[in-house]
């Protein structure tokens, strides 16, 4: 919609991760460059942790990108309290092993055996648990388990957990000492600042073509981050909202005005982080 009335070629703000439009500010660099020594060392586990919606699954997903054109396997899964059988279980499906029957002890030895010959064929397999905050701790630690699996004195398979910011306390309890302790970086994915947040918005739009129309007043900003806290995917649903807005009064300058429209609007909706305070600080200003 609104795509075609400024002359995009696509829509720059779908709420959908797409590593095309990653945007490498201070925190995604920094947790990008743990993860690619992580993934150097080629061992035990990297924990990857952020706020929903600041970026997790688009970082992973930029590092993916990079595995498959090098040729190295990938499996991906998201894990809501499963227990430790069948998350072993899921594991093994993922990687497109038969195991839908098998007892345990048939499952680690097709899955050993599938990984060796990985390992003679020079390919690097990596496991990516997302959502792991929510593992209980004897999937954690059936996890942990899968990094003692060696060939040649090295480990024949890594594993990223990714979850929400409770996943930095859950692995530091007591029964996952040794999960901890094997944890090669850890990373954490904070919400954009004011002048990243803009540059972040600038950045996207710029990908699809943006040439200037709609002139964005620097006026929008401060209120917009107010009101998104910074987090990735609620800049995007301001900003969609916000350039929908301009399509349908045919506006090509978007100012304070605008602004402050579409977040009351949103506001009202329910479709924003702690809106009724934010919506308090802005009349009390």
């Amino acid at each position: 919609m609104y795509e075609n009335y400024y002359g995009f070629r696509e829509e720059p703000f779908r709420l959908s991760p797409d590593s095309r439009l990653c945007f490498p500010h201070s925190s995604y660099k920094k947790a990008k460059a743990y993860m690619q020594y992580a993934l150097h060392r080629r061992e035990g586990f990297v924990m990857v942790t952020g706020r929903p919606g600041t970026g997790k699954s688009t970082l992973i997903n930029d590092l993916t990108t990079d595995l498959a054109r090098e040729g190295n396997l990938f499996a991906a899964l998201t894990c809501t309290q499963i227990e430790a059988d069948d998350l072993l279980r899921l594991v093994v499906l993922k990687f497109g092993l038969q195991g839908g029957n098998d007892n345990k002890a048939l499952l680690l030895h097709n899955l050993e055996h599938f990984l060796q010959r990985l390992h003679r064929e020079g390919r690097r397999p990596l496991l990516i648990i997302d959502e792991a905050q929510d593992l209980p701790a004897a999937a954690l630690e059936e996890l942990r388990l899968l990094t003692n699996l060696q060939q040649d004195n090295q480990p024949l398979l890594q594993i990223f957990l990714v979850g929400q910011e409770e996943l930095r306390s859950t692995v530091q309890t007591r029964g996952l000492e040794q999960l901890h302790q094997r944890i090669v970086a850890a990373c954490h994915l904070a919400p954009l600042n004011l002048d990243a947040m803009e540059g972040y918005i600038k950045h996207r739009l710029q990908h699809v073509g943006w040439d200037g129309d709609p002139e964005l007043s620097e006026d929008i900003y401060p209120p917009l981050h107010a009101y998104s806290l910074g987090i990735p995917r609620v800049v995007n649903q301001v900003c969609s909202r916000l350039f929908l807005h301009g399509m349908v009064e045919e506006s090509h300058q978007l100012g304070s005005d605008d602004i402050q429209e579409v977040l009351e609007s949103l506001a009202e909706e329910q479709l924003l982080p702690t809106a009724a305070n934010n919506l308090e600080s802005a009349s009390a200003s």
